[in-house]
């Protein structure tokens, strides 16, 4: 059994939450988590409480993003040259564009 530990906000976590999702579902999860800049945990049980997901600037996420914004590149390339545009890809543009909306706030609150 593993020990006990603490979290940042000094609470016991020693309860286990698991549910099951599709292939997409899951990697819809996980680019969300990778431009967030969280833990997969921290994340989704900010996601479940309807709490804000407030992305911290840093090179994890500037490098998630730009990861991101090629594979959105080369969707919209396909697209040009006559497929269709899929909610997946919608809702990935839709996500970085909240979050680097976040980010220039962000950039301008500090200069």
């Amino acid at each position: 059994m593993s020990a006990k530990n603490l979290d940042n906000c000094n609470r016991w976590r020693n309860k286990t939450v698991a549910f099951r999702v599709s292939p997409e579902e899951s990697e819809r999860i996980d680019k969300a988590v990778r431009i967030s800049g969280l833990t997969k945990q921290d994340y989704i049980t900010r996601r479940l409480l309807c709490q804000d997901v407030v992305v911290q600037g840093n090179p994890r996420v500037y490098k998630a993003l730009r990861n991101e914004l090629v594979a959105v590149l080369a969707e919209l390339q396909r697209i040009e040259a006559g497929g269709s545009v899929d909610n997946e890809l919608l809702d990935i543009i839709e996500l970085i564009v909240i979050i680097l909306g976040g980010l220039k706030g962000e950039c301008e609150n500090d200069g």
